[in-house]
């Protein structure tokens, strides 16, 4: 489905069930089949039957996910990875030489500081870190070697907000990419394409499948050379989405509009109580009007979503028993199921930063705040506070 196609006919709740969900063609099922295979029979030499030939290259089932993605991201192009950093790898390889150079936010998940600083900096990749919400300090860090400034907004786990629009400008006058990893947010939230950014990746994860269910990345673009070359690698690398799992994410994102309206309610309540609680020093949360990115996750996003972040007043001891008491609140890692879940991420999640320039708050704790009852996630907090 194309994204002029996909924007001007329909909008996002109707494409979010719609876009690359066509009838089987055989048996008029409603829902894509998974087509669990490895390869499939040609009608002679080089004959293949809808272009497939090989499950790695390309498989009916994703072809349906990377068309959905595409339309609801509103680009031209929408590949599908069997992980978050699987798709941020591929991503790399495509952009990067050895001797580039990329400007990362110094809030950036630690699995995406990790594959920086230990994975691709191995064979000759530079970073520099710099506080992404702050368009001067972008460009100050920007080189002659720079290809790429990547973004999280809102950020993990600090919940920084970028103006997307602010540094496509300086990404377009450096002649570099801009990447925004759009996890947080969720296509439903926010568009990055629409306001200039380059490439979106996603954990396909965490909101958009939306389960707990299931592993998966994503990459959109709406430049077709760059879609091409993003699909060689994808197919020359191998890391895609398996059927079963791309099934499983299409499934997800049926509901994701309904799903990321609750998400946002229950997140501002939690955030609003936690701004009145004397063991609470600080609430990280774009909805709040004393967040410093508040006016512009207000202009970009069309609501702040569900995550929240907040320090204890009485140290890391405090913030791990915060963690250890809640019920409702599971302790787990990950984020975006329909599950609310709770976490310490300077020892879970972000344990992969100690001591860079990305290392988080020892008393931070991280919330992913479900769709259940509100007043139940209320009255858990409260009593995980004490």
């Amino acid at each position: 489905m194309s994204h002029e196609h996909s924007s001007d006919q329909h909008r996002f709740e109707t494409l979010a069930i719609h876009a690359g969900n066509t009838a089987d063609p055989l048996t008029g099922a409603v829902v894509p089949p998974i087509y669990q295979v490895s390869t499939y029979k040609q009608d002679g030499v080089g004959g293949l039957r809808g272009g497939y030939e090989y499950s790695r290259s390309a498989n009916p089932t994703r072809t349906a996910l990377e068309e959905n993605l595409a339309a609801l991201e509103g680009g031209r192009r929408g590949l599908a990875f069997a992980s978050g950093l699987a798709a941020e790898d591929c991503l790399l390889r495509t952009l990067l030489a050895p001797g580039d150079h990329v400007v990362i936010p110094d809030d950036a998940y630690g699995g995406t500081f990790r594959l920086f600083a230990k994975v691709v900096s191995r064979w000759g990749v530079d970073f520099s870190v710099a506080d992404t919400s702050d368009a001067a300090a972008v460009q100050a860090a920007l080189t002659p070697r720079t290809k790429a400034i990547w973004v999280e907004t809102p950020s993990n786990p600090l919940l920084n907000i970028t103006d997307i629009a602010a540094l496509a400008g300086i990404a377009r006058s450096a002649g570099v990419k801009l990447v925004v990893d759009n996890t947080f947010a969720s296509p439903y939230l926010q568009q990055p394409l629409a306001l200039g950014a380059d490439v979106v990746v996603h954990s396909t994860t965490k909101y958009m499948g939306g389960h707990s269910d299931v592993v998966g990345g994503a990459l959109i673009v709406d430049d077709e050379a760059l879609g091409e070359e993003l699909a060689y690698h994808q197919n020359a690398m191998g890391a895609v989405a398996g059927p079963f799992d791309a099934w499983l994410v299409l499934r997800g994102i049926k509901t994701l509009a309904v799903r990321m309206d609750r998400h946002s309610e229950n997140a501002t309540r939690v955030a609003e109580m936690l701004t009145r609680h004397p063991r609470v020093s600080q609430v990280l949360y774009p909805g709040l009007p004393q967040h410093p990115g508040h006016e512009t996750a207000a202009k970009q996003m069309k609501a702040f979503g569900g995550m929240i972040s907040f320090r204890v007043t009485d140290g890391e001891e405090a913030a791990v028993g915060v963690c250890d008491r809640a019920k409702l609140f599971t302790l787990g890692e990950s984020l975006g199921g329909v599950e609310s879940l709770i976490e310490h991420p300077g020892r879970m999640t972000h344990a992969s930063a100690a001591g860079s320039p990305l290392e988080v708050p020892a008393d931070l704790v991280r919330l992913s705040v479900g769709i259940e009852s509100g007043d139940d996630l209320l009255a858990d907090l409260q009593q995980a506070l004490g």
